[in-house]
């Protein structure tokens, strides 16, 4: 389709109007290629700047707003453009980076020696509290065939004493309680 044919495509009602919308974008979401180029932005956010651009440029040509001082394709990328700018604008404004924050190892190591000693000390302490409180929720059985492997007793040694038939039937069960631990643990923390 031409720009004539857009035009009045899209200032119809139905299904021309449709077949225009789906034209228009169709015909330029390379557009979205260039914003992830051009301005460094996700995939995502580039799409939705184009989407939001080219909503934009249909209703302004639907409503007769469109002045066709230029092509269709240069006014869809003008918008397009700006969106992206202010994508850009929002995402390394103060506001933004509040949220983004540093890794807490990265953190650490900004701290001075004896502070970063005394809060991986609070957090050991904090890690070890939530590890005997999962160690608790995830059943008797779980609890001590886990902990019998901490002290190190061997797999074998845990199915004799727990009465497992096998050393495999052991580790079996063991793996799975430790993964029901990690999950219980990676959820609180």
């Amino acid at each position: 389709m031409n720009d004539l044919q857009l035009i009045a495509g899209l200032q119809s009602w139905g299904s021309e109007r449709k077949k225009a919308e789906d034209a228009l974008y169709l015909m330029y979401n390379y557009f979205i290629n260039e914003g992830c180029k051009k301005y460094h932005l996700t995939e995502d956010d580039s799409f939705s700047a184009y989407s939001d651009a080219a909503l934009s440029v249909i209703n302004s040509i639907a409503q007769n707003r469109f002045e066709s001082r230029s092509s269709i394709k240069t006014y869809l990328f003008q918008i397009f453009s700006n969106k992206c700018v202010d994508l850009v604008r929002k995402n390394t404004t103060n506001k933004s980076s509040v949220n983004n924050s540093l890794p807490v190892s990265e953190m650490m190591l900004q701290l001075p020696d004896n502070a970063r000693n005394a809060v991986e000390k609070m957090m050991d302490k904090f890690k070890t509290s939530v590890l005997g409180q999962k160690l608790q929720e995830i059943g008797e059985k779980c609890r001590e065939m886990l902990l019998l492997f901490e002290d190190g007793f061997s797999d074998k040694e845990i199915a004799q004493h727990m009465q497992y038939q096998t050393a495999d039937v052991a580790k079996t069960s063991r793996l799975r309680c430790l993964d029901k631990l990690r999950e219980k643990v990676k959820a609180t923390i």
